[in-house]
């Protein structure tokens, strides 16, 4: 966002909640939440897991590609498979009886516990010129999802205020 059009200063937005806001540059910072937005969009719209090949071709078709230095991210495959494995926003697993060995993206709770699935969808969305109730089962499962948080935050207001 352009907050001084006359000397072009900008600031970072946290997109869809999340807080994984960069990496180490010389610099300062750059924000790497785009990379992991596009993940995430992936997992979910695959059922809350995806292989890492659907994962690649989604962020093929935006320039970032394995094995590529990006102006950005650097090594994106180093950023995703093992930076944000490591701060938990993902799990990358292999997954068994493939040959060639073959690897998945599953979410964990730093992520779920950051964003819901609804802004991810939401997110999705708006990119997409659509409403988020297009994607009938992503739709359903999200709403879910924001049921259950909610029910979630109102077991903990009561056990809060009634402690035994």
């Amino acid at each position: 966002m352009e907050v001084d059009c006359t000397n072009h200063c900008y600031r970072l937005l946290i997109k869809l909640g999340l807080i994984y806001d960069g990496i180490k540059h010389s610099e300062g910072r750059l924000p790497k939440t785009d990379i992991l937005i596009l993940i995430l969009n992936v997992i979910f719209m695959k059922g809350n897991r995806a292989t890492e090949d659907k994962a690649w071709e989604v962020l093929n078709v935006t320039g970032i590609y394995s094995g590529m230095n990006h102006c950005i991210f650097g090594e994106p495959r180093k950023l995703i498979t093992e930076d944000l494995v490591k701060d938990k926003y993902l799990e990358y697993w292999q997954v068994f009886n493939t040959d060639p060995a073959g690897f998945e993206f599953l979410l964990i709770p730093r992520a779920h516990a950051e964003t819901t699935k609804i802004k991810v969808l939401e997110f999705l969305a708006k990119v997409n010129g659509t409403d988020p109730s297009s994607f009938t089962s992503q739709y359903e499962d999200a709403l879910q999802d924001e049921e259950e948080r909610e029910r979630e935050e109102s077991l903990k207001i009561l056990r809060h205020s009634y402690p035994f």
